[in-house]
């Protein structure tokens, strides 16, 4: 343990559960739901409504083998292929093999997914799948189906659930073993202010850190805290270089902030063609999928074209599907096209990549278990081996539905523990607070620095600038600008800044190019020296220590055996 923590008022309140679980997307509540059917006692954590993370945003749908003719192995080669030599097989192998029975309890618990005429589950494409395999609800919009059945399954069901409320540490024991977290609620209610919740078991399940960049699809809850808090908390962390930018995201102008519209991969799957200003098909010739390559590939070949231009977006035209296809298949994208002023039915849709996910996380086994006994991670927030370099599409709310039933296994198997007694750290280290407007100059430096294209120089300078809010941080801040005061803004700030340090420091240190790491001082592929990991961990000094694996498989996280 490193005896770090945020800066914020000792618990004025707590309760006790068997489990606690921090998110409420597709995997905490699918891992809250199996626990509680299991007796235990469960508690669900969420930084504002049990909808509002970022399973409800996901569109193209959900992949699994479902399809006649398609199995299991023809997934897991896609996948293997998608994550270029960093994927662990045997995490991948468990994805593909337990997916479709995962989709189909997923469906028994009340999510209703498209249909074909003969009443079978409607298939489409995208990027990286050679087969029609993703399962998609309302056209393209699958995660509010899956977030809507899923949060009734969990009122109806009863199980307890605390909204508004931002996580701030891991509770241990006296032997180091999880005894639960500390939060703060936003608001009056049952529970105010700074409290904890009681558990031997915590499953983080926090989503992504988006917001680290100015520009993401991440809902503004998406600001890393789940990564900080494992970081703070003593665990490790694993390939946070390789952010996944989504390449077709509506341009809503260069200045554009925030959280942007995302067009659907499925958009390509059914047959919108990439175009430049002068309608000219540039996927042509650069991979033999063309659209549908994997979104490194298509993320960086938009970036080329707009560099060879000068331009700030790309096209993409869907004008053939007429009118009738539009309002059926993508009623959710039509709308937020006009919305901002454009009819994806008569013109071209400008896009551009924008930062979508972390492959990158917790580094977790294939039960979902962390280094820190008794932590468990799984979704967005966790790294199980699944993606390697690059996450193949819509594989992403599979792997949250696969790995947080696995964690409920693992917990429910486990002989039942009395958490021991919280104890404080012997010598803590409270985090200074960033200085006022340092998220917004976080996610200008990590957009400039850290985005699509990098470099050590472009890194170097990141991480310098990213070291001098620290170091303002440390000192308190200056006459002009004072540090910030303990509330959500500031922990929110303070955790963007831990993991936008990390993923610079991962990203300098992999000199190659490979997945949807691209750097542009060495742009190639290096298996001899790179086919391996970086895993960094917080030191009890606050200062990042990086190292990287023996080989591209990950070592054990606890000492239990590991499983074949």
């Amino acid at each position: 343990m490193t005896g770090i923590r945020l800066h914020a008022p000792a618990p004025g309140w707590a309760i006790d559960a068997d489990v606690v679980v921090v998110g409420s997307g597709v995997a905490g509540l699918t891992a809250a739901l199996r626990c509680t059917a299991a007796g235990l006692r469960t508690v669900v954590v969420t930084k504002a409504r049990l909808d509002d993370g970022s399973t409800r945003w996901a569109q193209g749908g959900i992949a699994a083998a479902l399809g006649e003719g398609d199995t299991p192995e023809q997934h897991l080669d896609d996948t293997l292929v998608a994550g270029a030599g960093l994927c662990d097989e045997r995490a991948v192998r468990a994805l593909v093999t337990e997916g479709p029975d995962a989709v189909r309890r997923l469906i028994s618990t009340g999510a209703d997914f498209d249909k074909t005429s003969d009443g079978e589950i409607a298939l489409t494409r995208e990027g990286g799948h050679h087969r029609r395999r993703i399962a998609h609800a309302g056209g393209d919009a699958t995660g509010a189906e899956i977030s809507r059945a899923l949060v009734e399954a969990i009122r109806d069901r009863g199980v307890r659930f605390i909204e508004h409320a931002l996580v701030l540490d891991l509770l241990t024991d006296a032997e180091g073993r999880t005894a639960g977290v500390t939060l703060h609620v936003m608001g009056e209610g049952q529970h105010d202010g700074v409290g904890a919740v009681h558990a031997p078991a915590v499953v983080l399940a926090t989503g992504g850190m988006g917001q680290v960049f100015s520009a993401t699809t991440n809902p503004g809850v998406s600001t890393g805290d789940g990564v900080a808090l494992a970081l703070r908390a003593g665990a490790e962390v694993s390939d946070l270089e390789f952010v996944q930018f989504h390449p077709t995201v509506l341009f809503l102008g260069a200045g554009a902030e925030g959280q942007q519209p995302l067009v659907s991969e499925a958009v390509r799957g059914e047959g919108a063609h990439l175009v430049d200003a002068d309608g000219v098909r540039f996927m042509l010739g650069q991979h033999e999928l063309a659209e549908l390559a994997p979104r490194d590939i298509v993320a960086k070949a938009i970036t080329r074209r707009m560099q060879e231009q000068g331009a700030d977006h790309m096209y993409l035209d869907g004008r053939h599907f007429g009118a009738e296809m539009w309002a059926e298949r993508f009623p959710t994208i039509l709308a937020a096209c006009r919305a901002h002023g454009i009819d994806p039915v008569t013109e071209p849709i400008p896009v551009a990549p924008a930062a979508h996910y972390a492959s990158g996380g917790v580094r977790t086994d294939l039960r979902g278990r962390t280094t820190v006994p008794g932590l468990y991670a799984c979704g967005e927030v966790a790294c199980t081996g699944v993606h390697g370099a690059n996450r193949l599409a819509s594989n992403s709310l599979l792997e949250g539905l696969v790995f947080a039933e696995r964690i409920a296994e693992d917990i429910t198997a486990a002989a039942p523990r009395v958490p021991g007694a919280p104890v404080p750290h012997p010598a803590p280290v409270t985090l200074p607070l960033p200085v006022a407007g340092a998220r917004t100059r976080i996610q200008r430096i990590m957009t400039a620095g850290a985005g699509v294209l990098r470099s050590e120089t472009s890194l170097r300078e990141a991480a310098e600038a990213l070291d001098a809010l620290h170091s303002d941080a440390v000192a308190g801040g200056d006459d002009d600008t004072k540090a910030a005061e303990p509330g959500v803004e500031s922990w929110e700030t303070t955790n963007l800044l831990c993991v936008a340090r990390v993923l610079v420091a991962a990203a300098r240190r992999r000199e190659e190019t490979r997945g949807c790491h691209w750097r542009e001082d060495h742009p190639d592929r290096d298996d001899a020296q790179w086919r391996k990991h970086l895993v960094v961990h917080l030191t009890q000094g606050r200062t990042l220590e990086v190292r990287t694996t023996d080989t591209f498989d990950f070592p054990p996280t606890l000492d239990a055996p590991r499983e074949p």
